[in-house]
């Protein structure tokens, strides 16, 4: 699907994030009266220290919280991914999500991320988007499971 219609789809429908601004690529799923009920964007890692050429990351997925939507996305898009090349996927979820879509779709916790204060200094003051001050968990596909908590 185009990013455009996806970031519609997340503005309408994404319970803390915004849209992307851009993607790799974007994928749906349609309801059998051909309804959009879920999408993912997935993208280039936002952090540049995972960005190797060989990771993608899912950095939306939204849902109208069809039963098995959002497995069946992170799954749709990690083959999608190893079709074209990618050795890695990852995504992140806020510390009080269980990811039990990600597990079962197969993918790993990497890491457990303290919150962090956010991006905003006196030099250059940023907006709170909503994801300051939250823990975080890295999950992977693709590459073996660490057992780094750090």
């Amino acid at each position: 699907m185009s990013l455009k219609q996806a970031r519609a789809f997340v503005a309408a429908h994404h319970r803390h994030h915004q849209p992307p601004c851009g993607h790799k690529f974007s994928i749906g799923l349609a309801a059998p009266g051909g309804e959009l009920v879920a999408v993912a964007i997935i993208g280039r890692p936002v952090a540049r220290h995972l960005d190797d050429g060989y990771t993608l990351e899912v950095t939306r997925l939204a849902t109208l919280s069809v039963p098995g939507s959002c497995s069946r996305l992170y799954s749709a898009a990690w083959r999608a991914a190893r079709a074209i090349g990618y050795r890695r996927m990852i995504t992140y979820t806020q510390g009080t999500e269980t990811g039990a879509s990600l597990k079962a779709s197969g993918w790993h916790p990497v890491r457990h991320l303290p919150p962090r204060p956010g991006w905003s200094s006196q030099t250059r003051p940023r907006r709170n988007l909503g994801t300051d001050n939250i823990a975080r968990t890295l999950w992977q596909a693709g590459a073996p499971p660490t057992t780094n908590n750090d």
